[in-house]
């Protein structure tokens, strides 16, 4: 807690009540809101997946400064080796497959989150290297390009070997399974009985503790101030000895881990993935958490994600009600005012704070505040 919140670095005590506080919330928390019901713990599930996301695209966008349009395609990577590692796809449609593993596909979550991260670490240095010498407008149009190269890659690998199964997708994806305890069944503690979505819940608030654990000691670590060096201006980094190639295919290489991992679980989740969940769309949604947020800040990227994740499931469930209440009847279809609300929402959020809802604290104002506000005499 007093790396992610400075203003505790000072105070143990209040760090560790502030970590107690937040992790009893956050174990607490599936049992309030599933009073309403589960579709609202699946939600904060969803919502601990995207912060996930959202910290991987800080890391290339708010670190490196490195605008990236197409880090969705990396959540498709993670998402599609799960799929085919955990489904009888493959042995279904390839002999060899079939002959090698009579008993099917079914591999253990120890295994998938790894290959996860090593395989979109792989396609984010495929990303990273023809691009290092792009900047701003040029560098978003080649990332924009890379992720439509892989969902049309998806969409279309189904002949002549059926690799992805097309737009129809790939389904009966394994659930995660940890220590025998299958997370497709509810979990029976003896005091409590907790449904499988509280499950999964947990596993992705988990996950994403660890990334942003990961992040923060990054964005404090030598590599992180390279990155803010390259941010800020990459020829002066260069003219001070850091190697700029590796340190952008380093930003680029961490951050798809984290979209890799996130798709692996957002797959066995789903229980079924199609093309259609990695769209331009999803890639523009993550961009947006992380610059509602506070670009480059950890806390503020959560708040944007949780947000972003929550706010359209409100007013869905909001706005239709509302109306009925109102005038006896739905006047505006639900979805138009649900879409109209949320983008409006972001206008306002943004003009009135432009650098984000929770901005990173500009280092050394406080500093030059003092100096200014210092006796001449004391300078001298």
């Amino acid at each position: 807690m007093q790396l992610l919140v400075p203003q505790l670095r000072h105070s143990r005590t209040a760090a560790i009540v502030a970590a107690f506080v937040i992790g009893a919330v956050l174990i607490a928390l599936p049992f309030v809101v599933g009073q309403i019901g589960n579709a609202w713990v699946r939600t904060l599930a969803f919502a601990a997946l995207y912060v996930m996301l959202a910290l991987g695209l800080n890391v290339v966008v708010g670190f490196a400064g490195l605008l990236d349009l197409g880090y969705i395609a990396f959540y498709a990577v993670g998402a599609y080796m799960y799929a085919l590692l955990a489904s009888p796809h493959l042995t279904n449609n390839f002999p060899a497959f079939a002959a090698m593993f009579p008993n099917g596909l079914h591999n253990s979550i120890w295994m998938v989150i790894p290959l996860g991260a090593a395989l979109a670490a792989f396609f984010g240095v495929v990303l990273g290297a023809p691009v290092l010498k792009l900047r701003g407008d040029y560098l978003a149009i080649v990332t924009l390009g890379f992720g439509e190269i892989i969902r049309i890659f998806l969409n279309n690998m189904n002949a002549p070997l059926n690799l992805t199964n097309g737009p129809q997708g790939i389904t009966l994806i394994d659930p995660v399974s940890v220590g025998g305890v299958s997370f497709a069944r509810p979990l029976d503690l003896g005091f409590v009985t907790l449904p499988s979505v509280y499950l999964y819940y947990y596993l992705f608030v988990l996950l994403a503790v660890i990334t942003v654990i990961v992040c923060i000691r990054l964005q404090d670590s030598r590599l992180g101030r390279a990155w803010m060096a390259i941010r800020e201006d990459d020829v002066a980094a260069k003219a001070m000895g850091i190697n700029v190639r590796n340190v952008k295919l380093l930003a680029f290489a961490l951050g798809a881990t984290f979209g890799g991992v996130a798709g692996a679980m957002f797959s066995a989740f789903q229980g079924f993935i199609s093309p259609e969940s990695f769209t331009l769309h999803e890639s523009i949604l993550v961009l947006a958490m992380v610059v509602l947020g506070g670009i480059g800040h950890v806390p503020g990227v959560i708040v944007g994600a949780v947000l972003l994740a929550g706010l359209p499931e409100v007013l869905r469930h909001s706005v239709v009600p509302l109306q009925r209440q109102l005038f006896g009847e739905v006047i505006i279809d639900g979805e138009i005012i649900r879409m109209g609300l949320y983008g409006l929402a972001l206008v306002v959020i943004m003009l009135y704070r432009p650098k984000g809802l929770w901005p990173a604290p500009e280092h050394g104002k406080k500093r030059i505040k003092d100096v200014e506000n210092a006796p001449s005499a004391a300078i001298v």
